[in-house]
């Protein structure tokens, strides 16, 4: 029953209707599942997104995240089914449909992700150092011995 995790992430702008149409050609391939208990579990999986996906008459300003499946206690013995549906905090410009045995998260990972950048210059009477900082990364670094030198190897535009 490893194949019953739907993650589906709708962007803004884009159709409630193209990806409703998405999950029934989707489960219509469903039906193509040997195995009973995993093409069962993956049919209810995909409908229970459909349900959830009919909540919304247009995709939310910030897009739409849905994570839809059943979850296995770590003994194997008890399950329980979640459906899970959320405006991101901020604009998420990927559209997904995954089924797998795991929800795919990497998206929203990609949100937290800092894109400020901060640059900083340190002088003493050694030299200066001109970085910029974007999280915890220095992405742009230049140390100089010698301030005259600094002039001709430094663009604040890096």
């Amino acid at each position: 029953n490893g194949t019953s995790m739907i993650s589906l992430i709708i962007p803004p702008g884009e159709q409630i209707a193209k990806m409703q149409k998405k999950l029934i050609d989707e489960g219509g391939k469903a039906s193509n599942i040997k195995s009973r208990v995993n093409r069962q579990s993956v049919e209810a999986a995909i409908t229970s997104t459909r349900e959830r996906l009919k909540l919304y008459s247009k995709t939310p300003t910030n897009g739409l995240v849905i994570y839809c499946g059943t979850v296995f206690s770590e003994d194997g013995r008890s399950e329980k089914k979640y459906t899970i549906d959320f405006e991101p905090f901020k604009p998420i410009n990927r559209s997904l449909y995954y089924c797998g045995e795991r929800f795919d998260v990497e998206p929203l990972k990609e949100l937290l992700e800092d894109d400020k950048k901060f640059g900083f210059i340190v002088v003493d009477g050694n030299g200066a150092l001109f970085a910029t900082l974007q999280g915890l990364s220095l992405i742009h670094i230049c140390r100089c011995r010698r301030i005259e030198r600094c002039r001709s190897r430094w663009s604040p535009y890096h």
